[in-house]
């Protein structure tokens, strides 16, 4: 071999080792565009309802449907890069999230936005726990905590430029319906070539060994006692971050009589950026006191919804958005860490899916009880039944939460 075919094979090496910084923010947008896919639609839903002519109900369905996505992708897919990758698997994840925008883009009904939100749902799900996976990995071991506060900054600045920008395009620019996911998909193309950059950290020692997609949701049975706390945790707090991105808009034009697009999408972006600063400023916080917070900081969060709702204030509204993004921030961030801490290595992604399974059931099932009660029993029943329900699931985490013995970090 000469020494120029060396330093061929040199250079890649060399490249791959000063470019984990870069690697690392390029995973962290990868988080950020796939979970941008689903606040898209978010200050959207009120012009589709108008121009389908469909019902609340309907409208809380399409939402919640992309959960079908998230359950399908992480039951048969959630272990897949373990095996084959992180890369491979975030841009496939990336063509998913590709053809759902062109779903959206040419919509013509109802069937469609179902379809739409299916194919996002399942890109988020394999994308989001193939790179919540790599960025621990990419990251030294020391340095957990600071994967998990990249992981879900990018998560949530992702939900809140996203709708943002969604509401300005839709209210102050022709194709309301069409505009947003043109500019979605030129951002998609950018995290792909971005993500095919970025170094490989799975290797398969045993290449012949067959790949298995049967369904499972498996959390290692040593864990599982560790698990319940984050993982309740994570179904309220993005409970949380559900209500906001499906329910807003409508409860801004029904209730306070605010229709325009972008105030619901700066309402979004008002969560979105507590959120990330709740969970930028807190990273000194051990991962089990963000949680533990967090659920304690649930209650009076749901109280301040229904209380914005029965009085019809946007101030109230404003101030209950602040707390409940705060409340979301430590809780997602705090569980999600603990699950990152108690994985075995060689499960990290299977054990971090399973969570996720906890958190996007969170974000789209209490959506869906919102939709029904809404209708048959009014808005104000919809919202105090929604409070119950967080209320409920805080007490049983804090339960489990406070039986764990602290855990070094």
């Amino acid at each position: 071999m000469t020494s120029a075919d060396t330093s061929r094979l040199d250079r890649p090496q060399r490249h791959i080792e000063l470019s984990r910084t870069a690697a690392t923010a390029a995973v962290a947008v990868l988080i950020g565009v796939l979970f941008a896919g689903s606040t898209a639609v978010t200050p959207l839903y009120i012009m589709y309802k108008q121009a389908f002519g469909f019902s609340q109900i309907t409208l809380t369905l399409i939402y919640a449907v992309y959960v079908v996505g998230n359950l399908g992708g992480l039951l048969l897919l959630g272990r897949l890069s373990d095996q084959v990758g992180r890369r491979p698997v975030a841009a496939a994840s990336i063509a998913l999230a590709i053809i759902s925008a062109l779903v959206f883009l040419f919509a013509r009904g109802v069937g469609a936005l179902y379809l739409g939100r299916i194919l996002s749902g399942l890109a988020i799900s394999i994308g989001v726990g193939t790179g919540t996976a790599w960025l621990a990995e990419l990251i030294d071991d020391e340095s957990k905590s600071r994967a998990t506060v990249i992981a879900t900054s990018a998560n949530f600045i992702g939900l809140g430029v996203s709708a943002l920008i969604a509401g300005l395009l839709a209210e102050y620019l022709p194709w309301p319906l069409h505009l947003t996911y043109i500019v979605y998909l030129l951002a998609l193309f950018a995290a792909a070539t971005a993500v095919l950059m970025a170094p490989e950290t799975v290797t398969r020692s045993r290449p012949s060994l067959p790949l298995s997609i049967r369904p499972r949701v498996s959390v290692p049975p040593q864990i599982r006692a560790q698990f319940v706390a984050p993982a309740v945790t994570g179904f309220g707090s993005l409970a949380l971050v559900g209500f906001y991105a499906a329910l807003a808009p409508s409860l801004l034009a029904d209730q306070l009589h605010v229709t325009n697009h972008a105030v619901a999408g700066a309402i979004f972006l008002e969560m979105a950026v507590f959120v990330a600063g709740a969970i930028v400023a807190t990273r000194s916080l051990s991962s089990r006191a963000s949680m533990l917070l967090a659920l304690a900081l649930m209650p009076p969060s749901v109280a301040l919804i229904v209380a914005a709702q029965l009085a019809a204030s946007m101030a109230l509204l404003i101030i209950a958005t602040a707390v409940c993004a705060v409340t979301a921030g430590l809780g997602y961030r705090g569980s999600l860490q603990v699950t990152n801490q108690i994985a075995p290595p060689n499960q990290r992604a299977e054990t971090v899916s399973s969570y996720l399974i906890c958190g996007f059931a969170g974000n789209a099932l209490p959506v869906i009880g919102i939709g029904v009660i809404s209708t048959l029993a009014g808005a104000n029943a919809a919202s105090l039944a929604f409070a119950a329900t967080i209320i409920v699931f805080a007490v049983i985490a804090l339960y489990f939460g406070m039986r764990q013995p602290p855990k070094g970090e």
